[in-house]
């Protein structure tokens, strides 16, 4: 996340229950352990993995609302115990005034246009799709799945040392929105640790939800979002809330080492990034070469670079790229033809002959869910940069999206800077930007073995990517697989993104195999459930966020 603060160390938490025949217990995990609770306190109502999953996300929009949110949008991922996998992309679209070229001014890249203006912000789609996913497969009433939101909103609750650190460091940018000045400090002063955050206005908007989620799109909270719009340069009209829709798409499905793996379809990349690059690994043996050594990290990164390529190719949104050739992209028989490709003993060199990487924003959270009967969510979500517009919207209480900014630049505007202008990915009326949103859940004889995502970027599937690694190959406990170290590899710039905690002699020798490698503190918010002989074990990433929590019904 830009301008986080420095991570304060805490206990690591892993929630464990048991189960000798079967799920004896649900347990949510998430990035704030008061989401957690009220996800958790659902499942002891007999609530399903989805009544869960909204309770904890409507909750994460108050108390976290750096990516938590009303105005943003994501995907969810779900597989009933007794049922079909399912996959809701609730993913913010451009509105109908959207083109190709509105990134530009005088025929030059207009940056803070395409970032951090009202022009940047894409039709939100977190209520629509977090009411699909309830109607389908929801157990308890809607109204009691927002309480806990409409509850710590209107109440407030203590900010933690890293609450109040996140809010203090987005103050200059706060200080240019008066509503959200007001909200997210004290009369323009820093809020701190243990003082209470109340934000009336969006308790008043999670009350409108919970009687009638449309609201949002055609009633009292559309209005406030459209005079907004109207007042200061905005695209959206009403007619681009009234014609949003989530939408319900064919979850994507692998295998790993004979687990089953159920990801993310486009309009996400994760889905692709992941099993294409798992595809690769199958090849090799990771279990002996060790986890973290390097040999590990160079075939890991060897095969995301090759998966990230193919994304830069290939990917966007699938109702206007109706021939993203994903038959080929996640075949065994491709993976072989790419492992052919990879030398053990000497990195390979990206080629940028004709793609080069746009800028990436790290800032979204992730989910995880179980229910006493084995149905589990991993759910993804974000509003694009911290606290996305940084703007709340007057008398709603909740933050604008600045999505659009996934976009290309513009047709052809591709350059050394970082711009890309490829065809699958530029905007357009009704488009959903592409993500690397990677909620994933992975099955083994018939149950689940693993649910996990992460926020992070472009490095979201990566961080996937190492935990399944750890769970499948080297055989990890929950704690494990979401301490370890990790690494990342997009392709482009060419180089590993290590973390600064993996151990030096693998660092060194990485270099000797000709990896360019820059080191970052942290990587990622890994949110994991995993279920291995006889017990659940819910693993929070308080090792990168301390306000993690996992909480077991």
């Amino acid at each position: 996340m830009r301008n986080r603060p420095v991570l304060f160390l805490l206990l690591a938490l892993t929630i464990s229950a048991q189960m000798p025949h079967g799920i004896s217990g649900g347990v949510v995990v998430s990035q704030e352990r008061l989401a957690s609770e009220a996800g958790a306190q659902v499942l002891r109502e007999g609530g399903s993995a989805v009544d869960a999953a909204v309770a904890t996300a409507f909750a994460l929009a108050v108390v976290h609302p750096a990516a938590g949110n009303l105005g943003g949008g994501g995907f969810l991922l779900s597989r009933p115990a007794n049922g079909q996998p399912t996959f809701v992309d609730f993913r913010e679209t451009a509105p109908a005034a959207a083109e190709p070229r509105m990134w530009l001014k005088e025929g030059a890249y207009d940056e803070e246009r395409h970032h951090h203006s009202l022009a940047s912000v894409g039709v939100p789609g977190t209520v629509a799709g977090l009411h699909e996913a309830w109607k389908r497969e929801g157990r308890l009433a809607w109204p009691r799945l927002l309480r806990p939101a409409i509850r710590l909103a209107r109440d407030g609750f203590p900010l933690s040392e890293n609450q109040a650190a996140s809010l203090a460091a987005q103050l200059p940018e706060f200080r240019k929105h008066a509503p959200t000045l007001a909200q997210f400090s004290r009369e323009g002063l820093p809020l701190r640790a243990g003082d209470r955050l109340v934000q009336r206005d969006l308790a008043r908007t999670l009350v409108r939800v919970s009687r009638n989620w449309a609201d949002f799109y055609r009633g009292d909270i559309a209005r406030l979002i459209l005079r907004d719009m109207k007042a200061n340069g905005g695209l959206l009209r009403s007619a681009d809330l009234r014609a949003y829709r989530p939408v319900r798409r064919e979850v994507l499905r692998g295998s790993y080492r004979g687990v089953e793996v159920l990801g993310a379809p486009p309009p996400s990349s994760g889905g692709q990034v992941l099993i294409e690059a798992l595809n690769v690994l199958e090849g090799f043996d990771l279990k002996a070469a060790g986890a973290g050594s390097p040999a590990a990290v160079h075939l890991a990164s060897e095969a995301l670079r090759r998966a990230f390529a193919d994304r830069a190719r290939f990917l966007g949104d699938p109702s206007f790229n109706p021939d993203i050739p994903l038959d080929r992209l996640l075949s065994k028989a491709y993976a072989a033809e790419l492992r052919t490709t990879i030398r053990p003993d000497r990195a390979s060199v990206s080629a940028p002959d004709r793609f080069t990487w746009p800028r990436d924003r790290p800032d979204t959270t992730h989910l995880s869910v179980i229910d006493r009967r084995g149905g589990a969510v991993s759910l993804t979500y974000t509003l694009e940069d911290s606290y996305g517009l940084k703007r709340i919207v007057p008398g709603a209480g909740f933050l604008l999206n600045n999505e659009l900014g996934d976009f290309n630049a513009a047709p052809g505007l591709t350059d050394a800077t970082g711009l890309i202008g490829t065809p699958p990915n530029l905007a357009g009326p009704g488009k959903r930007p592409l993500s690397s949103m990677c909620p994933v859940i992975l099955v083994k004889d018939g149950s689940v073995l693993l649910v996990s995502g992460s926020p992070g970027g472009r490095s979201i599937p990566s961080t996937v990517l190492n935990t399944v690694m750890n769970a499948v190959d080297f055989s990890m406990d929950a704690r494990a697989v979401v301490d370890a170290p990790r690494c990342h590899h997009q392709w482009l710039p060419d180089r590993i993104q290590v973390e600064a905690d993996l151990a030096e002699a693998t660092k060194a020798a990485l270099k000797a195999m000709g990896h360019d490698l820059i080191e970052v503190k942290k990587q990622g918010c890994a949110q994991v459930i995993l279920v291995r002989d006889g017990r659940t074990e819910g693993a929070a990433d308080t090792k990168r966020w301390p306000d993690s929590g996992a909480v077991a019904e």
